[in-house]
């Protein structure tokens, strides 16, 4: 029914070869890079502009956008001001992590890894791996004596430190800092306030309220073709924010979309075995029932939603499910439809509960991350070019590219995306048949795109304007969600999971959810009756050890820097 967060994998291939015999550093001749984790310019030949230090990379390059590394802009620039020298070999995206496997299993793999974190990054059991194997470095040192400007921002990110700290306390890689305001609260619900105005309707604060929304966009006409054609709610099956459940259950019991767990008194639990969750099952059934739930938002990807949204014979959606109306709307300027669809709070349910789905969008595992074949000179050098990147200057270079043509400086008058901090940065798109620029190294280069960073940008303040879009958004979160988040939360996102255990936790909690999403839609669409199977439902949990799977959760939790705040 939708893609899985698995702990054990993290959304990429499990490692299935042992690297034996790779762990012998070929350049140092260390065993497992230990000698090179404490490094030291002592008796190293200090680098010169004709003898430039050597990086060899394994990355992803954009292909799609013609990106080329080795010319790349950015790529020129970091050489020069950092005196070194990347020979680099490239993948695509299609079959990256298959690539990176391969690399690693050949023993010839490089100095450096630096991906793209969603196209494919080393997941937390992998860096615990191949770091007790000695082929990937711990970076703590490194970075305490070369990389101020990440250990100033792993400082001050508690959930960042977290995410890239290992149960042993060291970093083994470092993956992106992406405050990325509108995507942690990614469950919204965007509804036609036209239909609304022209109903009559008033903004729904419970279940019942958004029920009659739903109905009467259904009998009521809105679109004004006199044909019952409206959809009143519809969704997809993708993991950005698009399922119509955790928006209306969130009025019974708190739905996390990824692994149904909860937390209270700093103890983990599960969500979907609880009277409540069977309450919201039965409020939403009884949607789907009348007929106010699209059933293709059961099983649609997101380009059939959006073909609900841009419905080319007239508007006949009524709310959608989604992080942001353009999943399934044409947002550009002069769209017919883009501008009618506003978010709404969370719905308050019977015991006055109101939640808002939270969520670090950050990825699990790292996307730097250097092994033991890089002598101490390129280890210095990586670092040193890493933390680079954690100034503005540095951000602003790798990830838009070149000031007067990528972006530029604001104007007066110019509001920031956050209105209270003064404007930065403006993008300055490509014009229309214009060829990809190559200027900068953009998803690879994003790890410091931190709120300072992203809310200092230029937006329109009209938020139905497309260069407004950005602040439409962090508009909606603000209002809307930002506050309505649980008081705890289990953070999926960087808990550590014992490698002992990591293996077992991954296919418990691929089980477990995937039979909680399998019954929720048995229950909704009928298949199932909550009076006479919900407790073989419950009972089914058992077959499923799901004691053991929570026992090995709430010993992660306890082991996390989280438990320690």
């Amino acid at each position: 029914m939708k893609k899985k967060w698995t702990i054990a994998a993290a959304c990429m291939l499990a490692f299935s070869i042992i690297l034996a015999g790779c762990a012998k550093d070929n350049n140092t001749g260390t065993n497992g890079g230990a000698a090179a984790n404490t490094p030291s310019t002592g008796n190293a030949e200090a680098p010169t502009a004709e003898n430039p230090v050597t990086i060899r990379v394994f990355a992803n390059e954009d292909t799609v956008n013609n990106q080329k590394l080795e010319t790349n802009a950015f790529t020129k620039l970091v050489e020069k001001q950092q005196n070194i020298k990347f020979e680099w070999t490239t993948v695509p995206s299609d079959g990256a992590p298959e690539k990176r496997q391969i690399s690693l299993a050949s023993g010839d793999y490089p100095d450096l890894y630096l991906l793209v974190a969603y196209v494919d990054h080393f997941s937390q059991n992998d860096l615990l791996r191949y770091g007790q194997q000695g082929v990937i470095l711990p970076l703590n040192d490194l970075i305490d004596q070369y990389a101020p400007n990440l250990k100033k921002t792993l400082d001050e990110n508690p959930d960042y430190m977290a995410m890239n700290t290992a149960p042993d306390g060291k970093i083994y890689g470092i993956n992106g800092l992406s405050a990325c305001y509108h995507c942690s609260f990614p469950n919204k619900m965007w509804v036609n306030s036209s239909w609304m105005k022209k109903l009559g309707i008033e903004t729904p604060k419970t279940p019942e309220d958004f029920k009659k929304m739903l109905e009467a966009f259904k009998n009521d006409d809105p679109n004004g073709n006199g044909k019952k054609d409206e959809v009143p709610l519809s969704g997809s099956t993708e993991t950005f924010g698009v399922h119509v459940i955790p928006y209306l259950m969130n009025a019974f019991i708190y739905d996390d979309d990824r692994t149904y767990l909860m937390m209270k008194d700093g103890k983990v639990d599960l969500a979907a075995n609880k009277p409540e969750w069977k309450e919201g099952l039965a409020y939403i059934k009884s949607l789907y029932d009348e007929g106010l739930i699209d059933p293709g938002a059961f099983t649609q990807n997101a380009d059939a939603f959006k073909k609900i949204g841009e419905n080319a014979d007239g508007q006949i959606l009524g709310a959608g499910a989604g992080m942001h109306p353009a999943i399934f709307l044409d947002i550009a300027d002069g769209n017919r439809n883009s501008k009618d669809y506003d978010s709404i709070p969370p719905l308050t349910g019977p015991n006055g509960i109101n939640y808002a789905t939270i969520q670090y969008t950050g990825n699990q595992g790292a996307s730097f991350v250097l092994t033991n074949k890089a002598s101490e000179e390129a280890q210095i050098a990586a670092i040193k070019m890493l933390d680079s990147i954690y100034t503005f200057d540095g951000q602003i270079q790798a990830n838009a590219g070149i000031e007067g043509i990528d972006w530029r400086k604001p104007q007066d008058g110019e509001k920031a995306l956050d209105s209270t901090v003064q404007p930065l940065w403006v993008t300055l798109p490509q014009k229309s048949g214009e060829k990809p620029r190559n200027n900068s190294w953009g998803s690879l280069g994003q790890y410091d795109l931190d709120a300072a960073f992203r809310n200092s940008q230029v937006q329109s303040t009209d938020i139905y304007n497309d260069d407004g879009y950005e602040r439409r958004l962090f508009d909606a979160t603000k209002n809307n969600y930002d506050g309505k988040q649980p008081a705890e939360i289990f953070p999926y996102w960087g808990v550590w999971i014992d490698p002992a255990s990591a293996d077992q936790a991954g296919m418990l909690q691929t089980n477990i959810t995937t039979y909680i999403d399998q019954n929720a839609l048995q229950f909704i669409t009928g298949g199932k009756s909550l009076d006479k199977d919900w407790d073989a439902y419950i009972k089914g949990f058992d077959g499923l050890d799901l004691t053991n799977y929570l026992d090995i959760m709430q010993k992660s939790y306890d082991s996390s820097a989280f438990s320690k705040k």
